[in-house]
């Protein structure tokens, strides 16, 4: 798996052509350099082919809306390249089933019986992960190797590229990039992370999904389909 030849191959364009500069800076040649050993000699999620779904399936000029998240499930077929999203089949994981217990307060919809949010991306909810790949059964372990710095060029390129974005961000983590992100431009929603850990502190009851759509509607934009 070549991660450069990856992006060059089969990242959307628009996202190519904003992150080219990027991708050839020395340490994210290190990270690829990092990443093609540990495909090779590792389990690592998402699979090679999923790691950049959130870019592939939400192209830059149709961001609405930003949900950060930390690293990739690193159970078996759970992470497929979207923060918080499981594939179809795959049991919803505990931070994923009290997001959807909060949509559902909120904005009344009835839950997906599945944990796919392929849906809302394709709507303009870039689901975004601050390290992109994990080792199986290991939370954390690709931190610390170059994915941040590349997340973090990705947030400043929707900042400077974008109008009027929605950003959910939830946890202490997702929440120190409130200072990256220009509030007179943008709508920054904060709230603790859906974690069963916190999401009693705050999280349940935020309605940043009704907020989201308020939002977006007040600036002339289509709400999304939750």
């Amino acid at each position: 798996m070549q991660v450069q030849t990856k992006l060059q191959d089969q990242l959307e364009a628009s996202w190519a052509k904003e992150l080219k500069t990027e991708l050839n800076k020395d340490y994210m040649l290190a990270l690829q350099s990092f990443l093609d050993e540990e495909y090779q000699s590792q389990t690592i999620y998402p699979a090679a082919g999923d790691l950049f779904n959130a870019f592939n399936y939400c192209p830059l000029d149709q961001v609405k809306v930003v949900i950060l998240g930390q690293d990739p499930y690193h159970g078996p077929s759970q992470a497929h390249g979207l923060c918080f999203s499981v594939q179809k089949g795959i049991a919803k994981p505990p931070s994923l089933v009290n997001i959807f217990k909060e949509l559902r307060d909120d904005i009344t919809v009835e839950i997906l019986e599945h944990g796919d949010l392929s849906d809302w991306a394709k709507q303009g909810v870039f689901l975004l992960n601050t390290s992109l790949s994990v080792r199986a059964g290991q939370a954390g372990s690709h931190f610390g190797q170059g994915w941040e710095r590349f997340t973090d060029a990705v947030i400043k390129i929707i900042d400077e590229k974008c109008e009027h974005v929605v950003f959910m961000l939830w946890g202490a983590a997702a929440r120190k990039k409130a200072s990256m992100i220009d509030k007179n431009k943008h709508y920054i929603l904060e709230a603790p992370h859906p974690s069963p850990l916190s999401s009693y502190r705050g999280f349940f009851g935020s309605k940043h999904f009704s907020k989201a759509n308020e939002y977006l509607i007040s600036q002339g934009i289509g709400a999304i389909s939750w």
